[in-house]
């Protein structure tokens, strides 16, 4: 299953920047690719595979395609048109889809004020699978971008990852991306308690154990230990410690953690408890806040820490000690170390959970998610597929102290 790396970056003024690596081939199996940037005209060019000199490399047949693709939707993060994509997709589903994002986002920043002056987007290929004549190709595609943003004078920048699943055919001497489709991994999960708290716990459960992965490093932080009984008043939330785990673990999994297929508010409640929030031990999956580590066999932790909706119902119910937050209006109400959470469908469930960790020139919350990484991200997330007309949002002021 190979490998491949491919990095392009532009500046404001829509030129092409170098960007330069060494290819490093990834064992996933026999034959390890990568693609990377090489030379000032920034465009990327196909490491050799094992064995092959490298300067008989080549950026050809499906890759050149694949490589056209990532050229052109970094120069969409900047100038936020649909660059001419025809010459290199041919499905309209997607070019109507990314047209409709890009429309938004421009009609945004137009708002906000706000002048992209960079971006610099790699891309790795996690997965590959070609037809015996090589006239059909599926690609595994994860976008990396990162943007430079001007605003009221004040330069900052924003990450995330992206996932996408690309179909390429042969036609004539070239190939074309005949198919897009977007991993949109912040939808998931659709379990979780209803705001009405319908779901059955087992049920929960089930769906939890299926997303987790198998295994992961035992873990008890002895300093919660005396809090699992009872609270302890005048704990103060370090909201400054709270943002700065965020930023640590935005793009990997915290080994010390279980780690989930969607992870995202097993992420935020981690960032919680970096920045002191106490645990509320209950021992029951349905009830409190807790993450207890691997014992008897299995991880322990509370729905409410793993599960989106858990967490806005727990948030959202009144706590005498503990974790405990107040739910707000609007996002400029939010502090560092606040949490948003997300309904995309307005259907009152939450499937989504990011965490404040900056803010921009206006004032307005930029995020940490994990499941996509994001990092410094608008809190809005018009950048995602997953937002849609009738997305809900939840505002969670944390405590200044518990």
């Amino acid at each position: 299953m190979p490998r491949s790396r491919i990095r392009t970056g532009t500046g404001k003024t829509g030129t092409n920047k170098s960007a330069t690596g060494k290819s490093k081939p990834s064992r996933v199996s026999a034959q390890a690719v990568r693609l990377h940037g090489a030379g000032r005209s920034g465009s990327a060019v196909l490491a050799q595979e094992a064995g092959e000199p490298p300067d008989t490399a080549k950026s050809e047949g499906w890759k050149a395609a694949v490589h056209r693709y990532v050229k052109l939707y970094n120069q969409a993060e900047i100038d936020r048109y649909a660059a001419p994509f025809d010459e290199v997709i041919a499905d309209e589903d997607h070019l109507y889809r990314f047209g409709q994002r890009l429309g938004r986002l421009r009609e945004q920043e137009l708002l906000r004020g706000i002048l992209p002056a960079r971006s610099e987007t790699s891309a790795e290929l996690l997965r590959v699978s070609e037809s015996g004549s090589l006239s059909e190709v599926s690609v595994l595609i994860e976008l990396r971008v990162k943007r430079t943003i001007e605003q009221q004078g004040r330069t900052y920048s924003e990450e995330r990852f992206g996932r996408e699943r690309l179909w390429l055919t042969a036609d004539g001497g070239e190939y074309v991306i005949s198919r897009i489709e977007p991993i949109v991994s912040e939808r998931r999960p659709r379990y979780g308690t209803s705001s009405s708290g319908s779901a059955s716990e087992s049920g929960l459960e089930h769906a939890l154990a299926a997303e987790s992965k198998p295994q992961s490093i035992p873990y008890i932080n002895y300093d919660v230990l005396p809090f699992f009984k009872h609270g302890r008043a005048g704990i103060r939330y370090r909201r400054d410690l709270a943002a700065a785990y965020a930023d640590r673990w935005w793009n990997e999994a915290n080994p010390a953690y279980e780690n989930f297929e969607v992870n995202c508010t097993n992420y935020i409640s981690q960032c919680l408890f970096a920045g002191s929030a106490p645990m509320n031990y209950t021992g029951k999956r349905a009830s409190g806040w807790w993450y207890r580590g691997y014992s008897g066999g299995r991880e322990n932790w509370s729905y409410s820490w793993a599960v989106a909706n858990a967490l806005q119902l727990y948030l959202s119910a009144p706590h005498n000690s503990s974790l405990r937050a107040t739910v707000v209006d609007s996002a400029d109400q939010l502090a560092l170390g606040d949490v948003i959470i997300y309904d995309w469908g307005g259907d009152n469930r939450f499937q989504h959970s990011t965490i404040v960790t900056a803010f921009d020139a206006a004032g307005m919350p930029l995020v940490n998610a994990n499941t996509v990484p994001s990092r410094h991200r608008y809190w809005d997330y018009q950048d995602s597929y997953a937002w849609t007309e009738n997305t809900k949002y939840r505002f969670f002021h944390i405590a200044d102290e518990f």
